[in-house]
């Protein structure tokens, strides 16, 4: 599982030596202050780390270069209480490798009406030093999230947890190894991508292996490991007939479980945190992976079908900027339609391997036919996703870059029952309408796998992009199509000239 507590974000304060050391000692307890304070929310998902008050080139300098080195702080959060000269910055900002953000506010909320002087102001110009500290940013072209406002106010402390969950995403995507079991789904074009440049832009890892090093992981799972895991099994799910202890199908329900141990023991030996497979390529497998990958996922596993590396690497970092939220995070795929006039919804689902996560109530556990990969009927996990705000998000190999692309869309419950359908799914309303949805996220060339999440909201999303430096396109409740396939044009000649 995900553990954000053990990732930090630095507090960096800026100053100098012109207001004497009373005003600088001032400045380091009031930094102090907030830090244990921001420590004290239950808004921010990382510890934030005070460190002493930076006054000169050389100790910016030495922070930055320290923080690239630390292995668990996953970025900056920089303020300037007073007026720091931004040439002080070149040097830091230059070495920097990990994410910032601005923290734009001042100690105290309220004017002091009666009591206000000098010295007052010289202490507490954030209004002036932050502008200073804007500008060298800008000019030197670095990315950062500006938050504005009193560091006490709950929507600031929101917004600074998005950025957290970005930074802790991307902090994933630098250690990410992703295993990819066969090949890509033979003809299909949008699972396919530059892994190479994955691995230059994001440092995400990303090689194949021969679906035998699985099978053989499989054999080599033991009786009692399988006795054990099938009893969890048991506990935990609504279990069909045939699946019970003394019913026809029990065999295939401990397959599912050799499966499961045989998998586990592959990615963890091989520390991977991601992984795809294909039902084209099943050398040495009785089933198609189901019960295992839904479970893997449930555990923070990312996952893509047909050899889709992107969606799977995608899914564990967004597993991992979600960690504590309430609400599932999920592969997913846009399967079929519901086009009633009156109320127009997707349904999303896949073969099998729909993450629990996203479960409202106790998981059923089933075996049902698949109809395609020549393998015997596989055991999987049923189950609806419940009603709320949602997002589905795919990662686009554009040829000459890489894209984010997000729906904001409104999970909703089925209209009626669906007794004959065997796999878990989830039901949506895209924003604004599905018409303008479908037809914007087909102009951007979105995949038709993704990552669905009732957990996170886009502005992490749009947070990771900037840090990465990758394009995120945006569908929400104020998309309108002309508007879109502007930005679309306007996207390709920027990145276009970036690129160049």
């Amino acid at each position: 599982m995900v553990e954000l507590k053990s990732l930090e974000a630095w507090f960096i304060t800026g100053s100098q030596h012109l207001y004497g050391e009373q005003a600088l000692r001032q400045v380091a307890e009031n930094s102090g202050r907030v830090v244990k304070e921001l420590n004290a929310s239950t808004q921010l998902p990382t510890r934030v780390v005070f460190k002493p008050v930076v006054t000169t080139p050389e100790s910016i300098l030495q922070v930055c270069r320290e923080a690239n080195a630390a292995p668990n702080c996953i970025g900056l959060i920089c303020w300037m209480h007073t007026f720091s000269p931004a040439k002080m910055w070149i040097a830091g900002l230059n070495a920097l490798q990990k994410p910032m953000a601005h923290l734009h506010t001042q100690f105290n909320r309220d004017l002091p009406w009666s009591t206000i002087d000098m010295d007052f102001m010289n202490l507490n110009q954030a209004a002036h030093g932050d502008r200073e500290f804007g500008f060298i940013c800008t000019r030197m072209g670095k990315p950062r999230k500006v938050v504005v406002g009193h560091w006490q106010d709950a929507e600031v402390q929101q917004r600074l947890a998005a950025w957290m969950r970005a930074a802790a995403g991307l902090h994933e995507m630098r250690n990410l190894k992703v295993a990819r079991l066969g090949d890509n789904m033979r003809q299909v074009a949008v699972t396919e991508g530059d892994k190479v440049e994955a691995q230059i832009r994001f440092g995400t890892e990303v090689n194949g292996y021969g679906v035998g090093e699985l099978a053989k992981r499989i054999g080599e799972a033991t009786d009692a490991e399988i006795d054990r895991l099938v009893e969890e099994y048991d506990q935990r799910y609504t279990m069909a007939a045939e699946l019970r202890s003394g019913g026809p199908r029990r065999e295939a329900l401990r397959y599912a479980a050799r499966t499961e141990l045989g998998l586990r023991a592959f990615l963890d030996g091989g520390q991977f945190k991601a992984f795809t497979d294909t039902f084209e390529d099943l050398v040495g497998l009785e089933q198609l992976p189901g019960l295992a990958v839904q479970r893997l996922m449930a555990d923070g596993y990312g996952f893509g079908a047909e050899g889709d590396w992107k969606t799977a690497a995608l899914g564990r970092v967004l597993k991992v900027m979600a960690a504590d939220l309430p609400g599932g995070t999920s592969f997913m795929e846009d399967y079929t339609y519901h086009l009633d006039p009156q109320g127009p919804m997707v349904l999303g689902a896949h073969m099998l391997e729909i993450c629990p996560s996203l479960a409202a109530g106790k998981p059923f556990c089933e075996i049902h036919s698949l109809g395609i990969g020549g393998k015997s009927d596989p055991v999987r996990l049923v189950f609806t996703a419940p009603a709320g705000p949602a997002i589905n998000v795919a990662m686009i190999d554009m040829g000459n870059r890489f894209r984010l692309l997000v729906n904001e869309v409104d999970a909703v419950n089925p209209e009626q029952p669906l007794p004959k359908l065997p796999v878990a799914r989830a039901f949506w309303t895209p924003r604004p309408d599905l018409k303008t949805a479908a037809a914007a996220w087909i102009y951007a060339g979105g995949p038709h796998h993704t990552v669905f999440s009732q957990a996170l909201t886009s502005e992490p999303i749009e947070d990771l992009a900037e840090m990465v430096g990758v394009e995120c396109l945006r569908i929400d409740g104020q998309t309108q199509l002309r508007e879109i396939k502007n930005q679309l044009r306007w996207n390709q000649a920027y990145y276009g000239a970036g690129q160049a």
